[in-house]
């Protein structure tokens, strides 16, 4: 497995070096400091968090628990009432100490959702008055079971949900870092575009006030009519309006990569055209299985279908109770403690509790009928949201795998538009072709080029989007994986 995510921990030594001034970010750059620097990425690793150690705790609650408990002392001096042997109240003083301590071992039983527990204990009574004695009673040994009988096993159901939720937490999480790439790849691009359009507005502007010039020479000559001349001002004019306009969007797209990746203010970002693309076959069948295997989505509905089974069951469970308590073991007492130790006897302890309800109008069995319906939502709601999520991602591949196509077919009209635009010019220096003419290639030209970078864009978010969906890098043809355990230690 490519453990991808670790890999950006130790690239973030070569990210953070950006100082103030002119910083050249490519595309996988941006991508980069995402995942490591955005907020996004920070709400992420704090879920994971979050999950990682509630599994932790359910994964100790199956292990056995040492536990030590003490009362040392308890004092009372008091009057109490006292019934006589004819009946009748009086009050005697009570005045005593005592304390007790008691270690336990216990232990969760999964099969049958009890409780198991091996305990000793000691307890310390010291009575005051005309003749102060002591007494102590050990219990040296003893094991004790808290048994539901005929209710839900909660921890049997906890070990069927669980796990499901924790794969679940871990594939949000690394569907969460697609997500923040796909963040940086809409902010890039943005960013890009907005350059490029400064980059040909000032590129116009120059050709427009060479034209201007140009014009003004000719309608000198009488080569060109007043309305030619006035249209190719007008075309100044446009040009610079447009520049300025670019260049407060650029200002605005600036800052809000730099808030994104956490840059300084004072850096300006020079983004990169990505000079390549990945190139891969990918069918929906084979993202739909893998998707299916590795998302987030197939793992909640899984948990939600064990929730909903659960609460059945907890409503059936209610409908009776009876719990079960014993303890067996031996105990001595003495009024030295280590003669409490000596000459044991036996101590058992057996408590059947029940409660069953003889009339509650169907409360509890209208409990049932709730559940079971809740269910029956459940189930059909999850049926809903599997034939959305195929038709989504089958939506989706079909899109990406159209989109190479339409980013080379973009990027040889741009080529295309840039050409004939430079031709024109040239051309309309020598008066053989219209204003109109000129006007009409410069605007294919900066089409064409907006037009190619949305392409890109369209295709690189395609691409973050699938790798989101399935949590498979179809480049390196292996499953998106994250070091958990070092992810959250560090």
């Amino acid at each position: 497995m490519r453990r991808f995510l670790t890999s950006m921990i130790f690239a973030a030594p070569l990210l953070s070096g950006a100082v103030a001034g002119e910083l050249t970010l490519t595309l996988e750059d941006a991508i980069a400091m995402a995942r490591l620097k955005s907020v996004d990425a920070a709400v992420a690793l704090d879920e994971l968090k979050t999950a990682y150690w509630e599994w932790r705790t359910f994964c100790a609650d199956q292990l056995p628990e040492v536990s030590f408990s003490a009362t040392a002392p308890s004092y009372a001096n008091q009057y109490s009432s006292y019934m006589n042997g004819d009946g009748d109240y009086s009050f005697v003083k009570d005045n005593h100490l005592t304390a007790r301590g008691q270690l336990a071992v216990t232990q969760n039983v999964r099969l049958t959702g009890g409780k198991i527990s091996l305990v000793s204990s000691l307890d310390f009574l010291r009575q005051f008055g005309e003749a102060t004695r002591n007494r102590y009673m050990s219990i040296p040994v003893a094991i004790t079971l808290q048994q539901p009988i005929f209710g839900v096993n909660t921890m049997k159901w906890d070990s069927r949900i669980e796990p499901v939720r924790y794969s679940e937490a871990k594939a949000a999480f690394l569907s969460a870092t697609e997500e923040v790439a796909m963040l940086a790849v809409q902010y890039y691009f943005t960013l890009l575009l907005s350059r490029e359009n400064l980059a040909t507005a000032r590129q116009n502007l120059t050709n427009a006030e060479k034209l201007y010039a140009v014009a003004i020479e000719k309608r000198n000559m009488g080569q060109i009519s007043q309305n030619d001349l006035l249209q190719m001002e007008l075309n100044l004019l446009d040009a610079r309006s447009e520049l300025t306009d670019c260049e407060s969007t650029l200002k605005s797209d600036m800052f809000r990569l730099r808030s994104f990746l956490d840059i300084d203010e004072d850096t300006e970002i020079v983004p990169v055209v990505p000079s390549s693309v990945p190139v891969a076959e990918i069918s929906y069948a084979d993202a739909l299985d893998r998707a299916l295997t590795n998302n987030k989505f197939a793992k909640n509905i899984r948990r939600r279908q064990l929730e909903a089974d659960y609460e059945v069951a907890k409503a059936k469970g209610s409908l009776r109770q009876i719990s079960l308590f014993a303890q067996i073991g031996y105990t001595g007492t003495a009024g030295e403690a280590a003669d409490s130790y000596r000459n044991l006897r036996g101590n058992q302890l057996v408590e059947v509790g029940i409660s069953v309800p003889l009339l509650d109008w169907g409360k509890r069995r209208g409990r049932v009928k709730v559940a079971e319906s809740n269910r029956r939502v459940t189930e059909s709601r999850l049926r809903q949201e599997r034939a959305d999520f195929n038709q989504d991602l089958f939506v989706l591949v079909e899109r990406f795998c159209n989109q190479q196509s339409q980013l080379a077919i973009a990027a040889r009209s741009n080529e295309i538009a840039r050409k004939r635009y430079d031709t024109n010019v040239k051309t309309y220096m020598i008066g053989k072709i219209s204003t109109l003419d000129l006007n009409d290639s410069q605007s294919k030209k900066d089409e064409a080029m907006r037009q190619y970078v949305n392409e890109l864009y369209k295709f690189w978010n395609y691409w973050y989007q699938i790798r989101s969906l399935t949590l498979y890098d179809y480049e390196h043809r292996d499953n998106i994986t994250a070091d958990i355990e070092r992810l959250v230690k560090n």
